[in-house]
């Protein structure tokens, strides 16, 4: 019994207003391959739902308050990506392995924020427990916070995370500050957003009837997607 109820309260999700609710924030999470950006995805929403989400597909949205969701996309290392992610990003967490620095990937990541307006960036630094010395990690720390400093503004917001734990999770405690930041951090409106209308689809469904796909399985499908329209009003008649 005692297992039941244990199971049982982490089935709880804080209950979102439904009037006149607001698109959820969106929150890419950018960086070269093996920095630790689904680790970071899979982290923060293991905190806000209590339930372990296996990989990262797609757009994850979470309720983070009673008033605000938040919506995670992991950023592919490709320029077009970079491009499409950076005009709709309200949040950017830019994440950097400690033990390897900044990459060429970082520095395009910047470049393309910097040409869409710049959305507000957080640095996140990962991997810190490869460092074998208290000297050493100071010194790491604090060389990348300077550098990312000359990039984006003195004074930019960094996180530092530790080891993975056993269970495939940043500490909680770490990502717990990160998602209080995150909760709580004010965004400017941007130029490019105030004068585009623009949907992103956080779910795609099959529509086509199952009868026709029955007699003809390369007929023509019909794909419903569901979104928030964001920025100006779409032009009727447009694609």
């Amino acid at each position: 019994q005692r297992n039941a109820d244990r199971g049982h309260r982490k089935e709880f999700v804080p209950a979102a207003r439904r009037d006149g609710q607001a698109a959820p924030v969106v929150v890419v999470v950018c960086g070269p391959a093996g920095s630790g950006k689904s680790t970071l995805i899979r982290s923060l929403v293991k905190l806000h739902t209590r339930h372990a989400l296996p990989e990262v597909k797609g757009p994850v949205t979470v309720v983070s308050g009673k008033d605000k969701r938040l919506t995670f996309i992991e950023c592919p290392d490709d320029a077009c990506a970079m491009i499409d992610l950076a005009k709709v990003a309200d949040l950017v967490l830019l994440t950097v392995d400690a033990a390897f620095g900044f990459e060429m990937v970082t520095f395009e990541a910047l470049a393309t924020l910097q040409a869409h307006g710049f959305p507000k960036v957080v640095g996140v630094l990962t991997h810190l427990d490869k460092m074998k010395t208290n000297k050493a990690l100071q010194q790491v720390k604090k060389a990348l916070k300077h550098r990312f400093w000359q990039d984006v503004y003195d004074g930019a917001k960094v996180f530092y995370i530790g080891g993975i734990l056993k269970s495939g999770k940043y500490p909680r405690n770490e990502m717990r500050q990160l998602a209080l930041y995150v909760n709580r951090v004010k965004f400017r409106p941007l130029s490019w957003r105030n004068a585009h209308g623009y949907v992103i689809c956080d779910r795609v469904d099959d529509a086509t009837p199952a009868s026709q796909l029955r007699e003809d399985e390369d007929c023509a499908r019909r794909v419903d997607c569901y979104g928030f329209v964001r920025g100006a009003r779409l032009k009727p008649g447009g694609a």
